[in-house]
């Protein structure tokens, strides 16, 4: 089975063609980081416009990278939600339309499921069942994953993600937009334990998130001081460690509470590499495993949605004529019962 996966629910646009037999086939991604970065963040009426403009000459051009054409793809995948609606809505109508064009099955895919799923399209990939660390700009959940579409949540985030909170200390620190790669890089400049940051919701039971104390703590300590190069190193370092300590530390909970010791790192923040040096110290500590997507798969891309979306369509999930975009869809409603 070959499947057409479309990503639109942001700022990129990823496409992607995905082969049962031969694996991932062709892919490409445009990004709006240039067009948004003037703003300090997306902008949601342009990245809906970008992705009209971009999404079927993209389509055109994976296709023709994997030396296929309409009639050889056997269904499409795209995402459906969560997302930003009228980025949504453009993958969607166009997903669904070829399918239809096409005379071939269609399915909805649910974004963070896709991240969750993204390791899975490498050569060393985990097995069954494993704990699944979603960082984003807009989640941050702890999933144990037994098999594909059989999830049980342990924790997420009760308000900002971690992504988020990424993104507003880099801006408050003047780094621009994205601030996450920027902030890493400063941090790896900065002197560990000048500041100490909290690592919220640590010291009591459970695996849930918070970082909008913690954002505060970061902000607070950046107009308290002076504005000199190596203070904003200083504050980036301690602010990444606390994010850091924090993610571990829930990690570390989950692998105990379940007695499961492969872990998955996936989402935009898992391209952070002071995150994934602390969740493979974790890993080692616990005698088991972690795994990452490639750098090029923890963003938004289309190859994620194509693989999703083929484990639907291998066991008969498709949608009807009529489509569905939900800006905001709760990953507890894939959970059965």
């Amino acid at each position: 089975m070959r499947v057409l996966g479309i990503e639109t629910s942001c700022d990129e646009t990823g496409i992607a063609v995905y082969d049962t037999d031969h694996g991932l086939l062709a892919h490409a991604l445009h990004s709006q980081v240039d067009m948004h970065e003037v703003y300090g963040g997306v902008v949601p009426e342009l990245a809906s416009r970008d992705h009209i403009r971009r999404v079927i000459p993209l389509i055109k051009s994976v296709l023709q990278a994997a030396g296929l054409s309409p009639s050889d793809i056997n269904g499409i995948a795209y995402t459906a939600g969560p997302g930003l609606i009228g980025a949504l809505l453009v993958g969607v109508a166009v997903g669904r339309s070829l399918a239809y064009g096409w005379g071939i099955p269609s399915v909805a895919v649910h974004h963070m499921e896709a991240h969750l799923l993204a390791p899975m399209l490498e050569a060393e990939h985990p097995d069954y069942p494993f704990i699944a660390l979603l960082v984003s700009g807009g989640h941050t959940q702890l999933v144990q994953v037994n098999q594909p579409g059989d999830y049980v949540m342990l924790g997420e985030s009760l308000d900002d993600a971690a992504g988020e909170a990424f993104d507003k200390t880099a801006k408050l620190l003047g780094l621009g937009y994205p601030g996450g790669p920027a902030l890493s890089a400063l941090a790896n400049k900065g002197k560990p334990g000048r500041f100490e940051f909290p690592r919220p919701m640590t010291d009591r039971p459970g695996l849930d998130f918070s970082f909008s104390g913690l954002k505060t703590c970061a902000a607070n300590t950046i107009h308290r001081e002076n504005d000199d190069p190596q203070t904003r190193a200083d504050i980036a370092r301690a602010f990444i460690d606390a994010v850091v300590d924090t993610l571990v530390i829930k990690c570390r909970r989950a692998m105990e509470a379940t007695g499961i010791n492969t872990l998955i790192a996936a989402g935009g923040v898992s391209a952070n590499s002071q995150l994934r040096e602390g969740l493979h110290k974790l890993a080692r500590q616990m005698g088991g495993r972690v795994y990452f997507p490639r750098l090029e798969f923890c963003t938004d891309n289309g190859a994620m949605i194509a693989y999703a979306g083929c484990l639907k369509l291998q066991v008969g999930e498709t949608e009807p004529l009529s489509f569905f975009a939900r800006p905001r869809w709760p990953m507890t409603e894939l959970i059965p019962g």
